[in-house]
């Protein structure tokens, strides 16, 4: 693991920017890339000075939004049809997709933001954005909230105990953890006021 950690570093510091640019868009389309690997390696390069801090964290966070804008109007140009074409193959109908249109019609800021912050889920959370054709700016204010929040918890982590791999590797597991707690408590809350 340190090895490949090595080489995305060495990888991350060759393309400078554009490396987490294009690593942060890819993670944030249908393509199985963790955030983890180029913004912590980011993080640790900004601590011995060979980057700007700030600025990787804006590139980090920008790559996130465009590639979830990607996946957005992906969605929201081809997706309904084809959702309706496929979906009946697997019981899924126009009734079935309306419900869950209507419910990001209610629900889809909320939605947005926090499943930015789950991991497997923050890629694909754009394509029902997109069918349920959610207004543009909310999906790019709740969209950049929830990857800058991401975004900075990982930078920092690499800038403050990038070397220490074992270190690393219990943090990011509490605060995937505490993440998870947390957004399952909003979401109870978020609920309860609803209501």
């Amino acid at each position: 693991m340190q090895e490949i950690v090595n080489a995305i570093v060495d990888i991350v510091g060759q393309m400078g920017y554009i490396g987490i640019f294009i690593m942060m868009f890819l993670e944030s389309t249908f393509f199985p890339f963790p955030s983890e690997v180029a913004m912590i390696p980011a993080g640790y390069l900004a601590s011995k000075g060979d980057m700007s801090l700030y600025f990787a964290i804006f590139v980090g966070v920008l790559g996130s939004l465009l590639g979830a804008l990607f996946n957005y109007y992906l969605a929201r140009i081809y997706g309904r049809k084809a959702v309706l074409k496929f979906g009946k193959y697997l019981f899924f109908n126009e009734e079935k997709l309306k419900k869950m249109e209507d419910f990001f019609y209610k629900h889809g800021s909320f939605s947005t933001l926090t499943s930015r912050l789950i991991p497997a889920v923050r890629q694909f959370i754009s394509l029902p954005a997109g069918l349920s054709k959610m207004d543009i700016l909310p999906f790019i204010i709740y969209t950049t909230i929830g990857a800058g929040i991401w975004v900075i918890i990982l930078t920092l982590l690499g800038y403050f105990i990038g070397q220490n791999q074992e270190l690393l590797n219990e943090y990011l597991h509490q605060i995937v953890v505490a993440t998870l707690i947390i957004i399952a408590f909003a979401t109870a809350i978020y609920i309860w006021i609803k209501r």
